[in-house]
């Protein structure tokens, strides 16, 4: 950490981005989610590492180190549409939790010090929001009549990056991309 960083301890996540093509395919879906049902806009990601406070040289330099560690690029993989019970997990892909997807979580939490109060359980929301069981299953069910073939999509992870994400923002404009870091093949 820079012994000269005073900027103030904030709350740092660490995604997983999609292919460029993978988002724009997801993004359609989220708009047309948001637009039925409300919600922030946010850009398609995995969580790797969930949401830890930190000073911002602390943070970007835990996920230059963790990603300069020999951790390559790995393939993620939709199972299915799913809905949560809070208000960051209102629809989303569940992705196979791969030993890959796993270890990858894993080393960058260790590198931020993060420790789980769950089983990580990876996946890629679609929607934000606090709705009734009703309307989550709705939203969940009109993503698998929009995009029938979501199940089983299998695209390459081969960039993380660090988001300041206050959680207590559901709004989410506070919310500010850090840095991006490609995960070298090994």
């Amino acid at each position: 950490m820079d012994p000269t960083d005073q900027s103030p301890e904030e709350v740092y996540s660490v995604w997983a981005l999609p292919p460029e093509h993978v988002r724009e395919r997801l993004r359609g879906l989220m708009a047309s989610l948001r637009a039925a049902h409300g919600g922030p806009p946010f850009e398609p990601h995995a969580t790797v590492v969930g949401a830890v406070t930190l000073r911002r040289s602390a943070a970007i330099e835990a996920l230059r180190a963790a990603a300069a560690a020999g951790v390559g690029p790995y393939t993620a993989r939709v199972t299915g549409v799913a809905r949560g019970d809070f208000f960051y997990q209102c629809v989303y892909l569940l992705l196979e939790p791969t030993p890959e997807v796993i270890q990858t979580s894993d080393h960058f939490c260790a590198h931020f010090g993060y420790q789980r109060s769950s089983p990580y359980m990876p996946h890629v929301s679609l929607l934000y929001g606090d709705l009734t069981d009703e309307e989550k299953e709705a939203a969940r069910k009109k993503v698998e009549e929009m995009d029938t073939e979501l199940s089983g999509l299998q695209f390459e992870i081969s960039e993380l990056a660090l988001y300041r994400t206050d959680i207590e923002d559901k709004s989410l404009e506070s919310w500010e991309l850090v840095e991006v870091c490609n995960l070298a093949k090994k």
